[in-house]
């Protein structure tokens, strides 16, 4: 059983989409972000960074006791090898997927986020802010519309992590972005919301939220 301390943002839903599309047994430990639980001592045991998700698998690969991983890429990466899915054997196919992973964790996924908080939440409208983490948003739609030229998926004709990394952080209202002017995105967001495992795992915490 794989333990997943969980609460529904963009990094929560890439580990439960990812263990849907895998078919693994898990079970949510919510972790109340808007209350202050990444901050609890049992939490930043095996999270030391303070930041959800993270996972704790009763069952690794080879045996022994228990392991945790912190970090969705680093959790992503650990799945796919536990598994063999969504992500491939063979060096050059696990090296593109690994890159595209990187993308998402070192650009699209903080860009993104930055531009949601100052349009969305930031106390004070700060023109400068918005402007920039809107604009590099802009260009990372389109770094990704013209990766998916001629690809169903990130890297190829089929979905791996690195797919499941990038596709719960598009959120076109949320960032100021027209989806109509990045076409190959629009489609593969298509492509994606139509996987069953994707609309079960983006839909997980749902209840949270509300």
């Amino acid at each position: 059983m794989i333990t997943v301390h969980f609460w529904p943002t963009p990094n929560g839903k890439k580990i439960t989409v990812a263990l849907e599309e895998m078919g693994l047994e898990y079970k949510i430990e919510p972790v109340n972000i808007g209350k202050g639980e990444q901050f609890r001592p049992e939490f930043l045991a095996i999270s030391p960074n303070n930041r959800m998700p993270a996972i704790v698998d009763d069952d690794p690969p080879g045996g022994g006791a228990p392991i945790a991983i912190f970090e969705s890429g680093a959790i992503l990466l650990y799945l796919g090898d536990k598994t063999g899915k969504l992500l491939p054997r063979d060096i050059r196919g696990r090296t593109e997927v690994t890159e595209w992973l990187m993308w998402q964790m070192g650009g699209l996924g903080p860009m993104a986020g930055q531009t949601h908080h100052f349009r969305s939440s930031a106390p004070e409208k700060i023109p400068y802010a918005i402007d920039r983490y809107t604009n590099e948003s802009h260009r990372l739609y389109g770094v990704l519309n013209k990766r998916l030229a001629g690809r169903q998926f990130v890297c190829g004709s089929e979905i791996s992590i690195a797919d499941v990394a990038a596709y719960p952080w598009i959120n076109p209202e949320g960032q100021g972005q027209n989806l109509a002017d990045f076409p190959e995105v629009a489609a593969w967001m298509e492509r994606m919301k139509a996987r069953p495992a994707v609309a079960r795992g983006m839909e997980v915490g749902s209840e949270l939220r509300r």
